[in-house]
């Protein structure tokens, strides 16, 4: 399977400090798979991504609006979803909208969902923690000194 990029800019992002690109590339940037596309491959896009056609393959992006004609037949990572057509696959979303047009076969991740009277999901879903309070619960606890050279 082949990997479509949907960037231009990439040299500027090269150049932004690590953490920013994303950012950077969520200001006006937006790209388009018209209702008369078939992608057969994975997409992966740093900007906004809006699909009226077809894809087999991975959708990887910052922000995913699914158009209620679109068609995904692979596993969605995104920051944000709005789902309103086909999925056949996983969905793993911080934050999901489902709209009463779609239709979802797979496992859904989320950290918040909201699901409009008359969408559809067949899978299992799993509410998933903030991804920062989910590092800071796993952290070891601090270690307690004590003052003054006693041990409690």
């Amino acid at each position: 399977m082949g990997t479509i990029m949907f960037n231009g800019n990439r040299n500027r992002e090269e150049r932004t400090a690590p953490g920013t690109a994303q950012t950077n590339a969520r200001r006006g940037q937006f790209s388009v798979l018209g209702a008369d596309i078939v992608v057969t491959g994975d997409i992966t896009a740093t900007a906004d991504l809006h699909i009226d056609g077809r894809v087999e393959g991975d959708v990887r992006c910052g922000s995913l609006v699914q158009g209620a004609e679109s068609q995904i037949f692979g596993r969605v990572e995104a920051e944000d979803a709005r789902l309103a057509g086909l999925v056949e696959g996983a969905v793993h979303v911080r934050r999901l909208i489902i709209e009463r047009t779609a239709r979802i076969t797979g496992d859904v991740e989320y950290e918040t969902l909201t699901v409009e009277q008359g969408g559809h999901i067949d899978g299992r879903l799993k509410h998933r923690e903030d991804t920062i309070a989910a590092a800071a619960a796993a952290a070891p606890p601090p270690l307690l000194q004590a003052v003054g050279g006693e041990t409690a």
